[in-house]
């Protein structure tokens, strides 16, 4: 049985779209295949990253139907694959959140990490074992695979708590110390999957970028540039080319963790999301013809899938969209790793794990006003916004691309008690919050009064009504003390729980009236808007709401913006 509001969303798309429009709501003919075939190119190689999640509890679906898939006919690829560190649980309980637990026990001067350091060991040695019974080799090539196996993970294991003991002697966990531990998380991780592939007769290839980066080498003394993750992308393509030799069949399984950066280190200096730019730069370096992306859902959808029913996946989208759907709450790709491959002219691809047939979302590379691939616009002062010269832009669909909930969301509003030049009021607050460490999600403005926008995944305040708020953050605390006790002498108050609604797509500037559409559709249904902003790329119009109609929100836009909007 098909739900009514299900059967007029599925009509309205063929309707826009064709009867082409597929199955499972993909909206199919939005890839020209010509332009998917010119961006690829003549190499061969796909570069396959894997997330902590798929390696820990679809490790078999990666071996089977993806690798070997992909390996042979029709596909006939050359396959390299990147892993992050596994997690069969929740994020809480990976292997990377376990190191950093670790780490911290040395900081407290605990001998604890040794049982943590334990406990990786045995998860890892016995994570292989369960696939022995379904082996394509013979048990004395599953002995060999196995004695090699458990040898380089105590191998890294007991290095690992030698560079803990070591810490703990000298009282002191430095950045190059904390990159350390880090790495031994996708060294697991790799080793595992390395030893599966080859259970299931594959050659594969053990290759660890954290040496790749020699103490001698020049990379990196003049900063973090762009000539320095060329120079690094070369470095990878030539480390790898060089491990799997004239094998074409051979799959290299490639650590996440790329050693030595100038100080404070990896982790500092480019996060967590190490690993996915890891795999963006072994794409550069391989001259890949396209970055895949392995995640558990199917892509990028019009809106969260686990929230809006009727939601529909994207076979494609820009870059600049992929972009602010990451920073507006949907996790796609970080837009620095995702700019390594897109200048290089690679599209990405995200797809899911347990449904690798499914084509799932490509990010293409634009294309410059000379028609190259990858290329950026002119720089220019002027733009003509006349409305006949937007309605002339308008060759799409008719509809934003998705819309996206970021919660966690702490409103301040800053109000000076002073006549002051707009300029100056807004450096003094951008000051002061900078100093404390504080970044800006969204900001509304005037001359003497400013909202904004504050995320963190940790919470800011507590307490239950406005009298019984209290500042949990020391950072907010004392960025709100330096803006009302200064010389700034500014009026502060914050608003709790809230959460900012975006709507994105390449399609806004030229869809006449859409934000008068979006902000009346709330209005319409009761929601309250406490503060709206509209970014300078204009592909992305957002306001802030209050958290706990969020929900509500996503599914009553995405009813009248997406289904029914013509």
């Amino acid at each position: 049985m098909e739900f009514p509001i299900v059967r007029r969303e599925r009509e309205a798309v063929e309707k826009k779209f064709g009867e082409d429009s597929g199955a499972n709501g993909v909206i199919e003919d939005r890839i020209p295949h010509t332009q998917e075939k010119e961006i690829a190119g003549g190499a061969n190689w796909v570069v396959q990253k894997f997330g902590g999640t798929s390696v820990g509890k679809f490790p078999t679906n990666i071996a089977e139907d993806i690798v070997l898939a992909g390996l042979n006919p029709p596909h006939n690829q050359r396959i390299a694959v990147v892993c992050s560190a596994r997690s069969t649980g929740t994020k809480a309980e990976g292997t990377t959140n376990r190191l950093l637990r670790a780490a911290r026990d040395v900081e407290a001067g605990s001998w604890n990490f040794a049982n943590i350091v334990q406990t990786l060991r045995n998860d890892h040695l016995e994570s292989l074992k369960v696939h022995f019974p379904t082996a394509s080799v013979s048990s004395e090539q599953q002995q060999e695979i196995s004695t090699r196996y458990e040898g380089d993970v105590n191998a890294v294991c007991d290095h690992l708590l030698k560079v803990l003991e070591s810490a703990l002697f000298l009282k002191d966990v430095t950045s190059q110390t904390m990159d350390m531990v880090m790495s031994v998380g996708e060294k697991l991780s790799c080793l595992y999957m390395t030893a599966l592939l080859q259970t299931r007769g594959l050659s594969a290839v053990y290759v660890d970028l954290s040496e790749a980066i020699e103490p001698s080498s020049q990379l990196g003394l003049k900063g973090l540039n762009e000539q320095f993750y060329r120079d690094l992308a070369t470095l990878f393509g030539e480390k790898v080319q060089e491990a799997v030799g004239d094998d074409e069949k051979c799959v290299p399984v490639i650590t996440g963790y790329f050693g030595r950066v100038p100080p404070p280190g990896l982790l500092d200096q480019i996060g967590r999301g190490y690993t996915d730019l890891c795999a963006a730069l072994v794409s550069v370096g391989l001259r890949a013809r396209e970055l895949q992306i392995w995640k558990e859902v199917d892509g990028i959808f019009t809106a969260d899938p686990r929230k809006v029913p009727t939601a529909r996946l994207l076979p494609s989208v820009t870059p600049s969209e992929a972009a602010e759907l990451t920073f507006y709450g949907s996790e796609v790709i970080h837009p620095f790793t995702m700019d390594q491959v897109i200048r290089a002219g690679i599209p990405v691809r995200i797809k899911n794990v347990m449904n690798p047939r499914n084509a799932g979302t490509v990010i293409l590379p634009e294309r410059d006003e000379s028609g190259e691939l990858g290329g950026k616009k002119r720089p220019g002062v002027f733009r003509n916004r006349s409305v006949s010269n937007l309605i002339g832009e308008a060759k799409g669909p008719k509809r934003p691309t998705a819309v996206t909930i970021k919660p966690n969301i702490t409103v301040l509003n800053v109000h000076s008690k002073k006549r002051t030049r707009a300029h100056g009021f807004l450096m003094s607050i951008f000051s002061t919050l900078d100093r404390h460490g504080l970044s800006v999600d969204l900001i509304s403005s005037s001359e003497v009064h400013v909202s904004m926008a504050l995320h963190s995944e940790y919470a800011l305040l507590s307490g239950s009504g406005p009298d019984e708020l209290s500042i949990e953050s020391e950072s907010l605390q004392n960025a709100v003390n330096d803006l009302t006790q200064t010389g700034l002498g500014c009026d502060v108050d914050l608003v709790p729980s809230m959460a900012i609604i975006s709507l994105v797509g390449r399609q806004l500037r030229s869809m006449v009236g859409i934000s008068g559409r979006f902000f009346s559709t709330l209005g319409e249904n009761g929601i309250n808007i406490e503060m709206i902003s509209q970014g300078a790329s204009e592909i992305n119009i957002s306001c802030v709401i209050e958290e706990r109609e969020a929900n509500r929100a996503l599914n009553v836009v995405h009813t009248n913006l997406f289904t029914f909007l013509e």
